[in-house]
Protein backbone atom coordinates (compact mmCIF):
# COMPACT_ATOMS: atom_id res chain seq x y z
CA UNK A 1 0.00 0.00 0.00
CA UNK A 2 1.39 3.15 -1.19
CA UNK A 3 1.78 5.98 1.90
CA UNK A 4 -1.09 8.50 -0.01
CA UNK A 5 -3.49 5.07 0.02
CA UNK A 6 -2.39 4.55 3.91
CA UNK A 7 -2.99 8.04 4.72
CA UNK A 8 -6.33 7.85 2.97
CA UNK A 9 -7.05 4.99 4.97
CA UNK A 10 -6.26 6.05 8.46
CA UNK A 11 -8.09 9.32 7.60
CA UNK A 12 -11.28 7.00 6.91
CA UNK A 13 -10.63 4.64 10.00
CA UNK A 14 -10.56 7.38 11.75
CA UNK A 15 -13.86 9.69 10.85
CA UNK A 16 -15.83 5.93 11.12
CA UNK A 17 -14.35 5.42 14.83
CA UNK A 18 -14.80 9.23 15.83
CA UNK A 19 -18.84 8.50 14.11
CA UNK A 20 -19.66 4.81 16.02
CA UNK A 21 -18.39 6.96 19.41
CA UNK A 22 -20.76 9.53 18.82
CA UNK A 23 -23.12 7.00 18.20
CA UNK A 24 -22.56 5.16 21.68
CA UNK A 25 -22.85 8.60 23.50
CA UNK A 26 -25.37 7.99 26.41
CA UNK A 27 -28.41 9.56 25.92
CA UNK A 28 -28.90 13.49 27.25
CA UNK A 29 -25.25 13.76 26.66
CA UNK A 30 -24.09 16.77 25.33
CA UNK A 31 -21.47 17.30 23.05
CA UNK A 32 -19.35 20.02 21.07
CA UNK A 33 -18.32 19.84 17.50
CA UNK A 34 -17.90 22.81 14.99
CA UNK A 35 -19.04 25.55 17.94
CA UNK A 36 -22.17 23.32 18.18
CA UNK A 37 -23.69 21.80 21.15
CA UNK A 38 -25.57 18.84 20.46
CA UNK A 39 -27.31 16.10 22.32
CA UNK A 40 -29.32 13.43 22.32
CA UNK A 41 -32.47 11.94 23.83
CA UNK A 42 -35.45 8.94 24.08
CA UNK A 43 -38.70 10.18 22.98
CA UNK A 44 -42.32 8.55 23.34
CA UNK A 45 -43.56 10.63 20.63
CA UNK A 46 -41.43 10.07 17.67
CA UNK A 47 -42.48 7.61 14.94
CA UNK A 48 -41.39 4.29 16.69
CA UNK A 49 -42.32 1.61 18.15
CA UNK A 50 -45.30 1.55 16.46
CA UNK A 51 -47.81 -1.29 16.59
CA UNK A 52 -48.50 -1.45 12.66
CA UNK A 53 -44.36 -2.50 12.79
CA UNK A 54 -44.59 -4.68 15.74
CA UNK A 55 -44.09 -7.64 12.92
CA UNK A 56 -41.43 -5.72 11.07
CA UNK A 57 -41.84 -4.69 7.50
CA UNK A 58 -41.55 -7.06 3.82
CA UNK A 59 -40.03 -5.31 0.97
CA UNK A 60 -38.82 -6.71 -1.89
CA UNK A 61 -39.11 -10.18 -0.04
CA UNK A 62 -37.29 -9.10 2.88
CA UNK A 63 -37.93 -8.51 6.32
CA UNK A 64 -36.83 -6.12 8.08
CA UNK A 65 -37.39 -6.66 11.55
CA UNK A 66 -39.22 -4.45 14.64
CA UNK A 67 -35.59 -4.84 16.97
CA UNK A 68 -33.39 -3.83 14.48
CA UNK A 69 -35.83 -1.18 12.26
CA UNK A 70 -39.01 0.26 14.31
CA UNK A 71 -37.76 0.72 18.41
CA UNK A 72 -35.38 3.03 18.32
CA UNK A 73 -37.51 6.54 19.76
CA UNK A 74 -33.77 8.30 19.20
CA UNK A 75 -33.97 12.18 18.85
CA UNK A 76 -30.84 14.53 17.70
CA UNK A 77 -30.55 18.08 18.97
CA UNK A 78 -28.27 20.64 17.27
CA UNK A 79 -27.93 23.83 18.99
CA UNK A 80 -25.26 26.25 16.44
CA UNK A 81 -22.98 28.79 17.80
CA UNK A 82 -24.89 31.48 16.33
CA UNK A 83 -28.14 30.17 18.30
CA UNK A 84 -29.73 33.42 20.52
CA UNK A 85 -32.32 32.48 22.86
CA UNK A 86 -35.70 34.26 22.71
CA UNK A 87 -39.00 33.87 23.97
CA UNK A 88 -39.85 31.80 21.26
CA UNK A 89 -37.69 29.14 19.94
CA UNK A 90 -37.91 28.21 15.93
CA UNK A 91 -37.26 25.07 15.24
CA UNK A 92 -36.26 22.95 11.76
CA UNK A 93 -36.91 19.11 11.52
CA UNK A 94 -35.01 16.92 9.12
CA UNK A 95 -36.33 14.08 8.21
CA UNK A 96 -34.02 11.16 6.77
CA UNK A 97 -35.36 9.37 3.76
CA UNK A 98 -35.01 5.33 3.35
CA UNK A 99 -32.14 2.91 4.57
CA UNK A 100 -30.87 5.67 6.60
CA UNK A 101 -30.77 6.89 9.87
CA UNK A 102 -30.47 10.42 11.77
CA UNK A 103 -26.34 9.70 12.05
CA UNK A 104 -26.43 8.66 8.55
CA UNK A 105 -28.09 11.60 7.46
CA UNK A 106 -26.43 14.17 9.05
CA UNK A 107 -22.54 12.67 8.33
CA UNK A 108 -23.52 12.04 4.58
CA UNK A 109 -25.36 15.01 3.49
CA UNK A 110 -23.27 17.45 6.05
CA UNK A 111 -26.71 18.62 8.02
CA UNK A 112 -24.74 20.38 11.05
CA UNK A 113 -22.60 22.25 8.73
CA UNK A 114 -25.13 23.57 6.48
CA UNK A 115 -26.88 24.15 9.37
CA UNK A 116 -24.51 26.19 11.29
CA UNK A 117 -23.19 27.95 7.59
CA UNK A 118 -27.15 29.21 7.34
CA UNK A 119 -26.97 31.13 9.79
CA UNK A 120 -30.62 30.62 10.66
CA UNK A 121 -31.23 31.27 14.57
CA UNK A 122 -33.26 28.10 15.02
CA UNK A 123 -32.45 24.69 16.41
CA UNK A 124 -32.25 21.68 14.63
CA UNK A 125 -34.40 18.51 14.92
CA UNK A 126 -33.19 15.27 13.81
CA UNK A 127 -36.08 12.21 14.78
CA UNK A 128 -35.55 8.84 13.93
CA UNK A 129 -38.13 7.03 11.40
CA UNK A 130 -38.00 3.67 9.85
CA UNK A 131 -34.13 3.07 10.37
CA UNK A 132 -31.76 1.78 7.62
CA UNK A 133 -34.94 0.04 5.96
CA UNK A 134 -36.63 1.26 2.54
CA UNK A 135 -40.18 2.49 4.15
CA UNK A 136 -41.54 6.09 4.42
CA UNK A 137 -44.30 4.81 7.04
CA UNK A 138 -44.18 7.83 9.70
CA UNK A 139 -45.54 5.47 13.04
CA UNK A 140 -46.79 7.30 15.77
CA UNK A 141 -45.83 11.18 14.33
CA UNK A 142 -49.14 10.44 11.85
CA UNK A 143 -51.09 10.11 14.55
CA UNK A 144 -52.94 13.51 15.68
CA UNK A 145 -51.42 15.34 18.04
CA UNK A 146 -48.07 13.70 18.31
CA UNK A 147 -46.18 15.61 16.89
CA UNK A 148 -46.52 18.67 19.03
CA UNK A 149 -45.98 16.54 21.98
CA UNK A 150 -42.60 15.97 19.90
CA UNK A 151 -42.25 19.76 20.48
CA UNK A 152 -42.96 19.67 23.75
CA UNK A 153 -40.24 17.23 24.45
CA UNK A 154 -37.89 18.85 22.53
CA UNK A 155 -38.28 22.26 24.34
CA UNK A 156 -38.19 20.56 27.74
CA UNK A 157 -35.33 18.85 26.73
CA UNK A 158 -33.73 22.24 26.14
CA UNK A 159 -34.84 24.10 28.63
CA UNK A 160 -33.06 20.57 31.16
CA UNK A 161 -30.06 21.94 29.45
CA UNK A 162 -30.43 25.29 30.23
CA UNK A 163 -30.03 26.73 26.28
CA UNK A 164 -33.33 27.84 26.36
CA UNK A 165 -35.11 30.37 29.59
CA UNK A 166 -38.25 28.00 31.56
CA UNK A 167 -41.09 30.00 29.81
CA UNK A 168 -39.97 29.41 26.22
CA UNK A 169 -42.52 28.31 23.59
CA UNK A 170 -41.83 27.11 19.81
CA UNK A 171 -41.43 29.63 17.64
CA UNK A 172 -41.76 29.59 13.58
CA UNK A 173 -41.49 25.58 12.43
CA UNK A 174 -39.78 24.31 9.65
CA UNK A 175 -40.23 20.35 8.20
CA UNK A 176 -37.20 19.62 5.47
CA UNK A 177 -36.78 16.30 4.52
CA UNK A 178 -35.10 14.17 1.58
CA UNK A 179 -37.06 11.06 -0.69
CA UNK A 180 -39.13 8.75 1.69
CA UNK A 181 -39.35 11.39 4.14
CA UNK A 182 -42.17 12.79 2.59
CA UNK A 183 -44.61 11.15 4.10
CA UNK A 184 -44.02 11.24 7.58
CA UNK A 185 -43.94 15.57 6.65
CA UNK A 186 -47.30 15.56 4.97
CA UNK A 187 -48.87 13.81 7.91
CA UNK A 188 -47.64 16.25 10.61
CA UNK A 189 -49.02 18.77 8.39
CA UNK A 190 -52.18 17.36 8.32
CA UNK A 191 -52.45 15.56 11.83
CA UNK A 192 -49.49 17.44 14.13
CA UNK A 193 -51.51 20.05 15.49
CA UNK A 194 -49.15 22.56 15.38
CA UNK A 195 -48.12 25.30 13.04
CA UNK A 196 -45.67 24.72 10.34
CA UNK A 197 -44.24 27.87 8.68
CA UNK A 198 -42.20 26.19 5.91
CA UNK A 199 -41.67 23.12 4.18
CA UNK A 200 -38.35 22.08 2.22
CA UNK A 201 -38.64 18.68 0.07
CA UNK A 202 -35.35 17.82 -1.37
CA UNK A 203 -36.36 14.74 -4.41
CA UNK A 204 -39.31 14.19 -2.22
CA UNK A 205 -42.53 14.74 -3.41
CA UNK A 206 -44.06 11.33 -4.77
CA UNK A 207 -47.18 11.68 -3.44
CA UNK A 208 -49.68 13.15 -0.78
CA UNK A 209 -49.64 16.25 -2.95
CA UNK A 210 -53.39 17.11 -1.38
CA UNK A 211 -51.69 17.55 2.37
CA UNK A 212 -49.51 19.49 0.85
CA UNK A 213 -51.92 21.89 -1.32
CA UNK A 214 -54.39 22.06 1.84
CA UNK A 215 -51.17 23.53 4.18
CA UNK A 216 -50.31 26.05 0.97
CA UNK A 217 -53.97 27.21 0.79
CA UNK A 218 -54.10 27.23 4.92
CA UNK A 219 -51.70 30.03 5.40
CA UNK A 220 -50.52 32.40 2.23
CA UNK A 221 -47.39 32.94 4.50
CA UNK A 222 -46.57 29.39 4.32
CA UNK A 223 -43.57 28.90 2.12
CA UNK A 224 -42.86 25.21 -0.09
CA UNK A 225 -39.62 24.07 -1.68
CA UNK A 226 -39.90 21.52 -3.77
CA UNK A 227 -36.39 20.22 -5.52
CA UNK A 228 -36.87 17.90 -7.71
CA UNK A 229 -34.06 15.85 -10.16
CA UNK A 230 -34.83 13.86 -13.59
CA UNK A 231 -34.18 10.18 -11.87
CA UNK A 232 -35.86 10.22 -8.27
CA UNK A 233 -39.50 9.58 -9.51
CA UNK A 234 -40.11 13.19 -8.43
CA UNK A 235 -40.25 15.19 -11.58
CA UNK A 236 -43.65 13.95 -12.73
CA UNK A 237 -45.42 14.50 -9.70
CA UNK A 238 -43.92 17.87 -9.17
CA UNK A 239 -44.88 18.71 -12.68
CA UNK A 240 -48.87 17.37 -11.84
CA UNK A 241 -48.83 19.85 -8.46
CA UNK A 242 -47.55 22.73 -10.16
CA UNK A 243 -50.39 21.97 -12.71
CA UNK A 244 -52.75 22.28 -9.56
CA UNK A 245 -51.63 25.33 -8.48
CA UNK A 246 -52.10 26.76 -11.95
CA UNK A 247 -55.88 25.30 -11.76
CA UNK A 248 -56.09 27.17 -8.17
CA UNK A 249 -54.82 30.32 -9.43
CA UNK A 250 -51.90 29.89 -6.62
CA UNK A 251 -48.55 32.05 -7.72
CA UNK A 252 -45.45 29.85 -7.79
CA UNK A 253 -42.19 29.72 -9.88
CA UNK A 254 -40.14 27.08 -11.44
CA UNK A 255 -36.46 27.53 -12.13
CA UNK A 256 -33.20 25.62 -12.33
CA UNK A 257 -30.83 25.04 -9.87
CA UNK A 258 -27.89 26.14 -12.00
CA UNK A 259 -29.39 29.73 -12.19
CA UNK A 260 -31.28 29.62 -8.80
CA UNK A 261 -31.03 33.45 -7.80
CA UNK A 262 -31.17 35.05 -4.11
CA UNK A 263 -33.84 36.42 -5.17
CA UNK A 264 -35.92 34.31 -6.56
CA UNK A 265 -35.50 32.51 -3.34
CA UNK A 266 -36.47 35.97 -1.45
CA UNK A 267 -39.68 36.82 -3.18
CA UNK A 268 -41.37 34.00 -4.16
CA UNK A 269 -43.07 31.61 -1.50
CA UNK A 270 -43.60 28.30 -4.28
CA UNK A 271 -40.63 27.55 -5.44
CA UNK A 272 -39.92 24.32 -7.83
CA UNK A 273 -36.19 23.75 -8.27
CA UNK A 274 -35.01 21.50 -11.32
CA UNK A 275 -32.04 19.74 -10.39
CA UNK A 276 -29.86 17.63 -12.78
CA UNK A 277 -27.58 16.47 -9.87
CA UNK A 278 -28.31 13.11 -8.26
CA UNK A 279 -30.90 11.64 -6.14
CA UNK A 280 -28.05 11.89 -3.35
CA UNK A 281 -26.09 14.98 -4.42
CA UNK A 282 -28.93 17.75 -4.11
CA UNK A 283 -28.76 18.42 -0.15
CA UNK A 284 -24.70 19.16 -0.41
CA UNK A 285 -23.63 19.09 -3.65
CA UNK A 286 -24.41 21.98 -3.52
CA UNK A 287 -24.88 23.18 -0.14
CA UNK A 288 -28.82 23.49 -0.84
CA UNK A 289 -30.06 22.91 2.63
CA UNK A 290 -27.81 25.99 4.01
CA UNK A 291 -29.33 28.14 0.66
CA UNK A 292 -32.60 27.51 1.27
CA UNK A 293 -32.02 28.02 5.11
CA UNK A 294 -30.45 31.16 4.90
CA UNK A 295 -32.35 32.94 2.31
CA UNK A 296 -35.96 31.54 3.56
CA UNK A 297 -36.00 33.59 7.11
Amino acid sequence: MTTIHQFIAKKLFLQAFVLTMYCLLPLNVTAQTNGAKSFRFASHHTSFPDTARINGHLYDSVIYDAATHYSDSSVLVIVPPQFSAKENVDLVFWFHGWRNNIDTANSFHELEKQFIGSKRNAVLVLAETAKNAPDSYGGRLEQPGIFSLLVADVLNELKQQKIIAPHAKEGSITLAGHSGGYRVIAQILQNGKLPVHEVILFDALYAEQSKFMNWIKDNPENIFIDLFTNEGGTDKPSYEFMEQLQKENISFIKTEEATLTADELKNNRIIFVHSLNAHNKVINKPDNFQLFLALKK
